[in-house]
């Protein structure tokens, strides 16, 4: 499965990669559902590929410690380190935020 590319100016070299693209699918397709976890059958209809195919996937986004599986239930789920990530990612947001409230009203308070 091809992923669509990016609008832009034209690139001599494509360095796009199905296997890459699809693993990145899989990671978002994971964000669905981080608390019960999803079912491997799911994640590959979703990606459009084999069970092999995903197995194969999964085990790589677990070597990574991206991903684990619930031995009880053998679905899988995200473990924290990408959600951790997106957590900074609100925090530094929040800390422009403050900066820009702060800019603000030093340039819009009533000189005394």
């Amino acid at each position: 499965m091809r992923a669509a590319k990016a609008a832009g100016p034209a690139r001599k070299t494509d360095y796009t990669n199905a296997a890459q693209q699809r693993l990145l699918q899989v990671v978002l397709a994971l964000f669905g559902d981080t608390v019960q976890g999803m079912a491997p059958i799911v994640l590959a209809r979703g990606v459009g590929c084999s069970a092999a195919v995903i197995t194969r996937d999964l085990d790589n986004l677990r070597s990574a410690g991206l991903a684990e599986r619930d031995e009880i239930t053998g679905l899988w789920r995200l473990t924290p380190r990408l959600p951790q990530q997106a957590v900074k990612v609100f925090s530094s947001i929040e800390r422009a935020q403050r900066q820009v409230d702060e800019a603000r009203n030093r340039f819009t308070r009533n000189p005394n």
